[in-house]
């Protein structure tokens, strides 16, 4: 065994004749198991937190969506359509039409975006899933299906045949308009359906057949504002990205989901970091108990210093003592409260220990990302305190 390793073990689990240098020696170690406690499972709560966030985008979001590089629509031939599906990795894709709307009904009224989807929506977006009164729009017709919060508002249920939902939206063009009544597009529709995903959706989008929003807002047989692509299990986005740009001749933007959700992941980012952040701030301060513990030793083991000097040691290898002696005591204590913290984590997986309302626990989750963040975390400002402190093993020779 390596001359430091073995003399450094020696010192970690055998005790000090010194009582007080015994208790320093605890409190760093459960400091040091504190901060890797508690940094693990902060980080793991703000990873379930993240998947639960992203959760009810994932079930609304395409993998891919295809939109304009510039104004609102683009057009899609027959051609285009079919070498699209000739593309190895794409499982289906769906033509959409968007565009924001004014919705009036019973006098009441309301802005909102209607999204013409094909028969393949459902398909791409199993947002069928998430209708929870009524059903999903009959193809061929006038009927939408609405978000919760726009129900909500416009006191609009499903099947409501005391009135009907006007869909109104400026008519395209240009000049002067001289005419107030021919301002607008204007169609009808009953709300077959309420869908419920998340507070945002549920306040913004109303879905209908694409003939429906095609002839509402006038737009070409193969015009359409978006497609949207869901992959096949191993299918390679960016490789599927290049071969879509190379079948659309013209200017297009490819984004996937992270990008179509970027504000979302920059923040759900940015307060992970900030977390990280203020807890490794408390293990560095855990730490100096560490580099306390290690300077009493040093100064309790004086004479003993000399004496392995007086048989040959050299200072970098009495050095290499004590800095093996507090890397181990960080690892071991970093170690135990790492595996303590993944039982706790594993524990509220399994029986939900803590719960957010009386049906829903709070989001935890157990990733190797986290684990190897607290891993080198732990050992890379350990070894940093135990070669602070080890450094002044040279002041006992003097």
């Amino acid at each position: 065994m390596n001359f430091p390793f073995y003399i450094a073990r020696r010192y970690l689990f055998s005790k000090s004749s010194n009582n007080a240098i015994n208790i320093i020696t605890f409190i760093a170690a459960i400091g040091v198991f504190a901060g890797a406690f508690s940094l693990f499972i902060v980080l793991s709560g703000f990873a379930g937190l993240k998947d639960f966030s992203l959760s009810f985008s994932n079930q609304y979001d395409p993998d891919l969506k295809i939109l304009p590089e510039t104004g609102k629509t683009f057009l899609l031939s027959s051609e285009e359509k079919q070498r699209l599906q000739n593309i190895e990795g794409i499982s289906q894709f769906s033509e959409v039409i968007e565009e924001r709307v004014f919705l009036d009904f019973k006098s009441k009224n309301k802005t909102a975006y209607i999204k013409g989807v094909d028969e393949n929506y459902l398909r791409v977006n199993r947002l069928d899933s998430a209708v929870v009164f009524g059903a999903w729009f009959a193809k061929g017709e006038a009927q939408v299906v609405v978000g919760n919060n726009i129900s909500r508002e416009l006191s609009l249920g499903p099947f409501d045949y005391s009135g009907l939902l006007e869909i109104l939206v400026p008519r395209p063009g240009t000049g002067q308009i001289t005419d107030p009544t021919n301002a607008f597009n204007s169609m009808n529709a009953i709300a077959s359906g309420i869908y419920s995903i998340n507070e945002e959706l549920d306040d913004k989008y109303l879905f209908s057949s694409i003939s429906f929003a095609r002839e509402l807002l006038e737009l070409k047989p193969d015009e359409i504002s978006a497609l949207e692509v869901k992959l096949t299990p191993a299918a390679s986005p960016e490789t599927v990205k290049k071969q879509i740009a190379a079948v659309l001749n013209q200017q297009v933007q490819i984004k996937n989901r992270a990008q179509l959700n970027d504000a979302l992941y920059k923040m759900l980012n940015t307060e992970n970091l900030a977390v990280y952040l203020i807890f490794t701030l408390v293990l560095i301060i855990a730490l100096f108990n560490v580099v306390g513990s290690i300077i009493m030793v040093i100064l309790d083991k004086r004479d003993n210093i000399k004496t392995l000097h007086s048989l040959g040691a050299t200072p970098n290898q009495i050095r290499n003592i004590f800095f093996a002696q507090g890397v181990f005591m960080t690892l071991l204590g970093g170690i135990i409260g790492l595996l303590s913290s993944i039982g706790l984590i594993f524990l509220q997986l399994k029986y939900n220990l803590v719960m957010i309302t009386p049906s829903l626990p709070y989001p935890v989750s157990i990733t190797w990302e986290n684990i190897m963040i607290v891993l080198v975390t732990i050992t890379g400002l350990g070894m940093a305190a135990s070669y602070i402190a080890a450094s002044r093993s040279k002041k006992a020779l003097v």
